[in-house]
């Protein structure tokens, strides 16, 4: 880092901030294959919990590259980048005081191990959205899978590209054994469980 760069204090802190929105904050972390329901599910809650007057905002892969990471490809290099840089975004919204909902691929566990880091105890959770790659490619609801097996699309992941399994996500969610009313009541419950969101 450049030596003449200092971090400025401000006065007003993220405790201030959380106590302003009536609850903690923190990021939860969707991590699966293409396919798998990440931002299916991540956006089903972000509905669930604004109608419980939570602070939240929703970080989304596709989204996300339409702008602050439209100059990243998917190489190795430029997916460490992607997420290197959400994981300062979501750092930034959970100093304001937000419940951040970030739903990336993210395949390395090096990558995820580099956001989780940069968090405090107990703001951030890593939630792994489990569904087998047939199924994913069942679904293929953006036509990706098709585009890789006819070798239109390169380094996709799971299927020029390796998907690293979580080794110890802080809670799966499998969305072919449930569907998505059950899906949603099990991380609704996770984050009460958790006491994230308090004075409700």
């Amino acid at each position: 880092m450049e030596k003449n760069i200092f971090w400025y204090k401000t006065n007003i802190t993220k405790a201030d901030r959380q106590i302003k929105h009536g609850h903690k904050s923190a990021v939860f972390w969707f991590t699966g294959l293409s396919g798998s329901g990440k931002s299916t599910l991540a956006n089903r809650i972000e509905q669930e919990l604004y109608h419980l007057n939570y602070s939240t905002y929703l970080l989304d892969g596709d989204n996300v590259r339409h702008g602050l990471n439209a100059d990243l490809s998917f190489t190795n290099e430029d997916r460490k980048e992607n997420i290197r840089r959400i994981g300062e975004v979501s750092k930034l919204f959970v100093d304001a005081g937000l419940v951040v909902l970030s739903a990336f691929v993210s395949p390395f566990e090096a990558d995820r191990k580099f956001v989780r880091d940069l968090f405090e105890e107990f703001e951030f959770y890593e939630i792994y959205v489990e569904c087998p790659i047939e199924e994913c490619e069942k679904r293929d609801p953006k036509g990706l899978y098709k585009k890789s097996r006819e070798g239109k699309l390169n380094e996709f992941t799971g299927i020029g590209a390796p998907y690293e399994v979580p080794e110890y996500p802080d809670l799966i969610i499998n969305t072919m054994e449930n569907n998505l009313e059950e899906c949603t009541t099990k991380l609704i419950n996770f984050i009460h469980e958790k006491l994230l969101i308090t004075n409700k």
